[in-house]
């Protein structure tokens, strides 16, 4: 009898725990989570920097080849590869046994020379010799002076200097081969690459755009010719660039204007052939809304925004028009004010509630957010605008 009255006394115990009834108002499993903190920016107007990014190529501010002026027998490389080397200093000995004994002999002959006039001088005051003989010697030590001048120049170019400071590549030549035979043997290459070139083109449409932009009073020129270097690896060269040459003409196979920027690079982090990106500054537009780039999404309506509207994620199509530094400009679909989502989109799917928090730049990025269902996206827009006609005014191309 006491077995049958304890078994419906355990069921009953079980139901309620099961229920959550074993201590009301207690947080039980079926308690509701906290709505997921999602990093959001105040959209404000002000005045945005258009920049443009372009594909370029790195190129030494000065480049020499090292040759040989003067036949011989390498002897020496008094360099070590890929080392920085001063204007001046000497490369390579060259065999100069031979332009020492002509240097010598040419001296030899100037000295003759010049005693054959001194001893013909006073024979000419006396009439002992004529005008036109003294004359001829005079001659012959001029003769004989180039003569050594070129002997000591042929005896100075066996020591092969430097014509410029920055770093030699590797030796074309070895020692005790044979150069400068019939012409100038190249024995290395010498690159100056503090500061060094970065060569890029625009097209010459964008450029014509952008003059009729200004024009129309659309933007402002900018003025600075500050520009920013990327690196392959996508990060920022910390050191800022000028432009330094914009050509004059369009090249007519093309179609694009050639534009030379110069870096810094005291580190001589930037090498010569490296394909970077430039960023350059093209006009200034006032009034301008900017959101971080990661923060507009791409959907099969277009592109669209994730903002917190009382409390929940709501998509807002959005067009954006060019770009400021990392943000886009929105041309569209926001007007200021509005609480746009830049970290944590994976956490705010359309209609979800979220906690919104100001976003920290410095702070690390989450991994962005994975493309959401159209069929969801369609829905939060329709409830939107039935909800905030406003927002869900523009249309997306």
């Amino acid at each position: 009898m006491f077995a049958k009255t304890l078994v419906p006394t355990i069921l009953v115990s079980i139901l309620l725990t099961a229920c959550g009834g074993a201590k009301p108002g207690g947080p039980g499993p079926a308690a509701a989570m906290p709505p997921p903190e999602v990093d959001v920016i105040t959209v404000s107007r002000g005045s945005a920097t258009l920049t443009r990014d372009l594909p370029g190529r790195l190129q030494a501010y000065r480049t020499a080849q090292v040759r040989a002026r003067v036949e011989g027998v390498i002897e020496k490389r008094l360099f070590d590869e890929g080392s920085d080397v001063r204007a001046g200093a000497h490369l390579f000995e060259i065999s100069s046994h031979t332009f020492k004994a002509t240097a010598a002999a040419a001296e030899a002959d100037v000295a003759i020379a010049r005693q054959t006039v001194e001893r013909y001088r006073p024979l000419l005051a006396i009439k002992a010799v004529s005008v036109q003989e003294f004359d001829l010697a005079a001659a012959k030590v001029k003769q004989a002076e180039a003569v050594l001048a070129r002997a000591h120049e042929d005896l100075e170019n066996a020591s092969v200097p430097a014509a410029i400071s920055g770093r030699i590549g590797r030796a074309l030549v070895t020692e005790g081969a044979f150069v400068g035979k019939g012409e100038p043997t190249q024995l290395a290459t010498i690159e100056q690459l503090d500061p060094i070139y970065a060569n890029f083109t625009q097209s010459g449409v964008d450029v014509l755009r952008l003059r009729q932009a200004i024009k129309a009073g659309k933007f402002k020129r900018d003025e600075t010719a500050r520009v920013e270097l990327m690196l392959e690896d996508g990060s920022v060269y910390p050191h800022a660039g000028k432009i330094f040459f914009t050509d004059m003409a369009v090249d007519p196979t093309t179609g694009s204007v050639s534009m030379r920027a110069a870096f810094a690079n005291p580190e001589r982090e930037l090498l010569p052939g490296m394909f970077v990106r430039i960023r350059f500054p093209e006009a200034v537009q006032d009034n301008a809304i900017r959101v971080p780039q990661r923060a507009v999404q791409s959907g099969a309506q277009g592109q669209f925004v994730m903002a917190v509207v009382e409390g929940k994620a709501v998509p807002v199509p959005v067009k954006t028009s060019g770009m400021a530094g990392t943000d886009f400009i929105i041309a569209d679909g926001l007007k200021g004010g509005e609480q746009v989502i830049v970290n944590g989109l994976q956490k705010a799917r359309p209609g979800t509630e979220v906690k919104p928090v100001p976003w920290d730049p410095g702070a690390p990025l989450l991994a962005p957010a994975a493309k959401p269902a159209e069929p969801q996206i369609a829905n939060a827009k329709l409830k939107t605008a039935n909800s905030k006609p406003e927002t869900g005014s523009s249309n997306v191309r």
